[in-house]
């Protein structure tokens, strides 16, 4: 799916105040959706120009993705990004797949976020949204512990992620 196919839709949407609608053709165009996925539903906005998504659900259960109404202001690669990074952890979130360890979990969404592994269909973002993903993969790396299990699990990847901030910088 390319963004001359999906933009028209998502403006017919927005303009009819359909966000949730919007967001649910967004993942089944650039195929996201996953068995673990209960829905979409509204979280507080933060303000014009700051976005959070979470995925709020327990371990093992099914997953809701909570999303702001101004979701669709933001620049379409970036929104793209996001709600990968949430349908990621809906998948981390589920029965038989769990990754107990909320930083494991944050590392490998931005970590995705950066190098599209679990969903090559979604585009890169700016430069400077790679950097401030990249800053913020390395922020949960550290939370692992100083050597710990988990740090070595994901060395490789940390190093490919030093070197994404360094050329960027």
């Amino acid at each position: 799916m390319n963004f001359e196919q999906v933009s028209p839709h998502l403006d017919a949407y927005k303009e009819h105040d359909q966000i949730i609608d919007a967001a649910e053709y967004l993942i089944r165009s650039f195929d996201l959706e996953h068995e673990n996925f209960s829905g979409f539903g509204f979280r507080e906005e933060l303000s014009s120009n700051s976005l959070l998504l979470t995925a709020e659900g327990e371990l093992g259960g099914l997953q809701k993705v909570m999303i702001p109404k101004n979701l669709f202001d933001f620049d379409l690669n970036l929104v793209l990004n996001m709600v990968a990074h949430e349908m990621l952890h809906v998948r981390q979130k589920a029965p038989g797949n769990v990754i107990e360890d909320k930083n494991e979990r944050e590392f490998q969404a931005y970590y995705e976020m950066l190098y599209h592994t679990v969903f090559p269909q979604i585009p890169e973002v700016s430069d400077f949204y790679k950097k401030a993903f990249g800053n913020k993969a390395m922020e949960y790396y550290k939370r692992m512990g100083e050597g710990s299990e988990l740090q070595q699990k994901y060395a490789q990847q940390k190093t490919e992620v030093e070197q994404l901030i360094n050329s960027l910088s």
